[in-house]
């Protein structure tokens, strides 16, 4: 399987002579001011998220091993992939961004596959908590995480391998660091496909059915305590919850995957700077997801309080009831 996770960062450097210095250089800024700014916030959020599952024994659930594999992930989107981006932007040293890519793309490859696998499997998790709650503490143990979190990583580290391996084409020598360098229609879609689509409709598929099964068990909840108030309300935030989970994974990646796609049958005509947008808005996704699967839980903004406040730091709190 092929990756396609890169996209060009020096757009505008290599189109300078038609750019004003002063543009470039103001544009330079802006990168590093946002650059800097969404690797902060992808820090600071999933460190707050794997310190609490980690410290707080209380956390220490095959749920939460799931949460903090995604949250090691994105950190280490948010800590190696984002400010290489910005470094191979800015730099000057046109010699280096041969390597400088090659390294960024396999880093790339390996961490956005690794949190996409464990959004799928965190999905997984879920349908079997809420449509088979009987059923869960016996399909969903610590051991089934742990073989969870080893085959997210284990894909992922293949799926890096892959790119990192992936010779050039012969003769070619691009002088942009682009990671959608393929030479038919049929390698992108296998590669978006295995990258994005199925994921993708693993994750949809299993929240419509968490859905389903939600609105079903509020109706029941009508039948039996004959208030439609209280069953408003359940719909209301089962719906609620999903379509954040859905739609702000769907929203983070399906524009870049849609133009990647595109690309090549529109002759590669779609600019550049479209898709590396697009990109720095699948990276974003690394921020959105501790707001998403911790902030929403009672818990963890217990944990966080105590973490910011440095409780943790003078009192052993590790056995604190937090729910």
């Amino acid at each position: 399987m092929e990756s396609s996770v890169v996209v060009a960062d020096q757009l505008l450097f290599n189109e300078s002579a038609n750019v004003p210095d002063i543009t470039a250089v103001t544009i330079s800024y802006l990168l590093c001011i946002f650059g800097g700014s969404l690797s902060v916030f992808i820090l600071f959020g999933n460190l707050l998220v794997i310190i609490s599952i980690v410290y707080f024994k209380q956390l220490h659930t095959p749920t939460n091993f799931l949460m903090l594999s995604l949250a090691v992930a994105d950190l280490l989107v948010g800590l190696l992939v984002v400010p290489f981006s910005v470094v191979l932007f800015v730099s000057s040293y046109q010699h280096l961004h041969g390597l400088l890519c090659k390294v960024r793309g396999s880093l790339d490859a390996f961490l956005c596959d690794s949190s996409i696998m464990n959004l799928c499997f965190i999905s997984v998790d879920r349908y079997y908590a809420v449509c088979q709650p009987l059923r869960y503490r016996t399909k969903i143990n610590v051991r089934v995480a742990g073989i969870m979190i080893l085959v997210s990583w284990t894909i992922a580290t293949l799926n890096g391998v892959i790119f990192t391996l992936k010779a050039p084409d012969k003769g070619k020598k691009p002088h942009i660091c682009a990671s959608f360098q393929v030479k038919t229609q049929g390698t992108v879609v296998t590669s978006i496909v295995f990258a994005f689509g199925i994921p993708g409709v693993i994750i949809s598929a299993i929240y419509l059915k968490i859905l389903m099964v939600a609105q079903k068990q509020a109706h029941s909840i009508q039948s039996m305590a004959k208030s439609g108030t209280t069953v408003s309300k359940v719909e209301r935030k089962a719906t609620k919850t999903l379509a954040i989970v859905v739609g702000v994974f769907l929203m983070s990646w399906t524009p870049y995957f849609l133009s990647i796609s595109f690309h090549p049958v529109s002759n590669y005509k779609i600019p550049l700077f479209v898709l590396q947008s697009f990109k720095w808005l699948g990276w974003s996704n690394s921020m959105f997801n501790p707001f998403i699967y911790a902030f929403f839980y009672s818990w963890f903004r217990s944990a966080f309080r105590m973490i910011i406040t440095g409780k943790i730091f003078t009192y052993d709190v590790s056995n604190h009831k937090l729910f």
